[in-house]
């Protein structure tokens, strides 16, 4: 199986999806990462904390074991600036490069303008008929964006459970990398956070340790 992530920042998949694309991993898969947004000096961040960044990225790669990481190069927190068109473009050309089957994408309700952006425009690259590698399509949930949502209709809905009792270690030794991005609890971005969001989605399905999906499409 070829599995690609999408993350419109850096620390969306370790947080959505990292024991998931460990166990994809251990199984055999490929797995590829889609940052949609990057951090520039011109765009007014320091030096110091692009070259972190970059760090980060190539640490997090090393350490799930992608096959392949992919840059939209956007900047951050300005995705909806940009004409769709572009953004679509430039997500069907790593889908026709990389020929994902399973496609793990943030969900649509999330607060955050660049993850329900970069919903939008991967939506438009699962057609079967123009990328028929694709077979499922799957939302996770982000912690900080997708559960504060006030939404009535467009609610994360999870209808898949993966167990990853056995990567839950790693997942936090992958968030750990993001030393800036994490806090103290009660911060959605913290290690009690994320072990209690696995747990409760574990006892939901009869694991240990799980993370949650919504299942949008599949093709079998």
């Amino acid at each position: 199986m070829k599995t690609i992530v999408i993350a419109p920042h850096p620390d969306d998949e370790i947080l959505g999806a990292g024991g998931t694309l460990l166990r994809r991993k251990s199984e055999g898969g490929s797995v590829a990462w889609l940052i949609g947004t990057e951090i520039s000096t011109a765009a007014g961040w320091s030096d110091e904390k692009v070259a972190r960044r970059e760090r980060e990225i190539e640490r997090v790669r090393s350490l799930i074991g992608f096959d392949e990481v992919f840059q939209l190069g956007f900047p951050t927190t300005q995705l909806d600036r940009f004409p769709m068109g572009d953004i679509v473009a430039a997500i069907s050309k790593i889908f026709q490069t990389f020929q994902p089957n399973e496609v793990l994408v943030p969900h649509y309700s999330d607060v955050h303008t660049d993850h329900r952006v970069l919903f939008t425009a991967v939506a438009s690259c699962t057609k079967w008929f123009r990328y028929p590698s694709v077979t499922r399509v799957l939302a996770y949930e982000t912690l900080s964006e997708t559960d504060f949502s006030i939404g009535h209709e467009a609610v994360f809905r999870p209808n898949v459970f993966v167990d990853i009792a056995p990567y839950m270690e790693k997942k936090i030794e992958a968030i750990d990398i993001y030393t800036s991005e994490l806090g103290e609890f009660p911060f959605p971005r913290s290690h009690e956070a994320i072990r209690a969001l696995a747990k409760v989605r574990g006892a939901a399905s009869g694991f240990m340790a799980a993370e949650a999906f919504e299942l949008l499409r599949e093709r079998t």
